[in-house]
């Protein structure tokens, strides 16, 4: 304990007192609570029936007991890790340029961080899906399984596309993107266009937080009447499309459903997220109390060094617990129909394991992320001084 103390003080000293902690705050905050809710609502049922090799497929609650959408409201937080990442970039840029980096050493570093984890991911599942399929594994399972894992990737692959642009979005106002997306779900679900026009919305949907990052840099959302805006606003659209324009109360996919709001986003998951990032805005000034607390700092320090292990191998924390688990046959909470509130109640204690296992997968693929221990002497990357730090875009 005595160690643990004096390695949280160190990282709370060393940070620098200008640093906004808040920004990180919402960043960890985001991470994991994608990662919560992933783990509530994603089942791998077993099919009952013989053979050595148990089937799996996919399953939710929200499926069975649709008034648990509520779940989905508070641990959707995809529009605030945008508008995060969004703020940084454009920060990360403008600081770039005033110290003379170019961008494409500015865009390498940032997506190294972004990619360099993706690799042991795909490296070890193209050996597990090698194995299962040599044992005689479902195929069906096989499927089921690679979709959890590789899902993260479709986010990556958005967050870098919108993070290669930010030099061009940096002026681009929100209500643009927010329009793309009102008229393709106009164009989608009112005058019957094809579906596959909704996936213009997967780029349009996600800029509309990320835009908001780059404004929050350029100053227009410091006051506090913007997180007001955005959270009353989204919150009555949101309201307004799930009650008479048939959108579905659930911000995430549901098996089986005939829309899903994620999946590619609709206008309600982007009203929504409006609504989150209003109140991520509002919530900067506590989260900036809560940690200059070291303990507190040291833990969201810990998370957002380590945030892209963490997404990209939280899934696959959830399949080991789960496959694990088939040894002692089929388990409440973990391989039964989530179909009833005694599965919720199980899952919930489930939960702490996901945790042990994904701590194993954090310790062993950290480095992938992190790279090599730094010299003692060598600054972290979230303690570090961020030199140039302007809140104003050039030309502006």
């Amino acid at each position: 304990m005595t160690h643990i103390r004096a390695a949280v003080r160190q990282v709370h000293d060393a940070t620098p007192p200008d640093r906004d902690r808040a920004v990180d705050a919402l960043r960890a905050f985001a991470i994991l609570g994608v990662v919560l809710g992933h783990w509530l609502v994603t089942a791998l049922v077993a099919d009952t029936g013989g053979g050595s090799h148990p089937a799996l497929h996919t399953a939710s609650p929200l499926q069975h007991m649709p008034w648990l959408a509520p779940i989905s409201w508070v641990f959707q937080t995809l529009a605030v890790f945008f508008m995060v990442g969004g703020h940084v970039a454009t920060r990360g840029h403008v600081s770039a340029r005033a110290r003379g980096i170019g961008y494409p050493q500015w865009l390498r570093a940032r997506l190294s961080r972004l990619f360099k984890p993706v690799a042991a991911v795909l490296a070890l599942w193209t050996a597990a899906v090698a194995a299962l399929l040599l044992t005689g594994a479902d195929p069906g399972t096989v499927r089921a399984l690679v979709k959890l894992a590789l899902s993260p990737l479709w986010f990556l692959l958005v967050f870098a596309a919108l993070t290669a642009a930010t030099p061009l979005l940096t002026r681009i106002n929100p209500l643009w993107p927010l329009a793309v997306v009102l008229h393709v779900d106009l164009l989608r679900f009112g005058l019957g266009a094809p579906g596959w026009i909704g996936w213009l919305n997967l780029p349009a949907g996600w800029l509309v937080p990320y835009t908001l990052g780059a404004a929050w840099t350029r100053g227009e959302l410091e006051r506090r009447r913007s997180g007001w805006i955005l959270l009353t606003g989204g919150a009555a659209a949101t309201a307004g499309l799930v009650a008479w324009a048939g959108y579905p109360a659930s911000m995430v996919g549901v098996p089986g459903a005939s829309i899903s709001n994620l999946n590619p986003p609709t206008l309600a998951a982007v009203t929504f997220g409006l609504a989150q990032c209003g109140l991520a805005l509002l919530l900067r000034e506590r989260l900036g109390r809560a940690t200059s607390r070291p303990l507190a700092w040291a833990a969201v320090a810990l998370v957002n060094l380590s945030a892209m292990t963490i997404f990209l191998w939280h899934q696959t924390a959830l399949m080991a617990t789960t496959a694990t688990g088939l040894f002692a046959g089929r388990l409440p909470g973990l391989h039964t129909q989530p179909d009833d509130l005694g599965w919720v109640a199980a899952r919930l204690a489930w939960i702490p394991v996901f945790a042990v296992a994904l701590t194993v997968c954090w310790a062993a693929f950290r480095g992938y992320e992190q790279g090599p221990r730094r010299p003692s002497n060598r600054p972290s990357r979230v303690v570090r001084v961020h030199r140039g730090k302007s809140t104003a875009v050039p030309g502006r």
